[in-house]
């Protein structure tokens, strides 16, 4: 099972974000976290890759982009945080669906404020 974190936001719906290693921030890096909103964060790693690759050498933007891998989730979250939602629950999960119908399970409010 995976653990979800959730977070809501008031007229929005809640949104999950899974406590694990992102293989696609590992890959693509600051294009992941653009995809998912983290616009300062993108612009601020696609620095460090500019700068390590320019001044470091070959391997460290490996290091690079495993600290993408490993910390690209606490990232998504620092900024959902800064967006204005706040964490809300943790669910316990199979899946993104499974997770997502526990916690409307749980908090059918949500799915109204959802809808707003």
């Amino acid at each position: 099972m995976k653990t979800w974190t959730v977070f809501t936001a008031p007229d929005k719906a809640p949104v999950l974000v899974p406590e694990a290693f992102s293989w696609g921030a590992l890959v693509f890096g600051p294009l992941w976290l653009a995809a998912n909103r983290c616009w300062l964060m993108a612009v601020l790693s696609l620095v460090v890759y500019v700068a390590v690759g320019v001044l470091a050498p070959h391997w460290a933007l490996l290091v690079v982009a495993i600290a993408h891998g490993i910390f690209g989730q606490d990232i998504k979250r620092i900024t959902l945080e800064l967006r204005g939602f706040h964490l809300a629950h943790v669910v316990a999960a199979t899946s993104g669906d499974n997770a997502l119908s526990r916690l409307l399970e749980y908090r059918p409010e949500l799915l109204a404020d959802a809808a707003r």
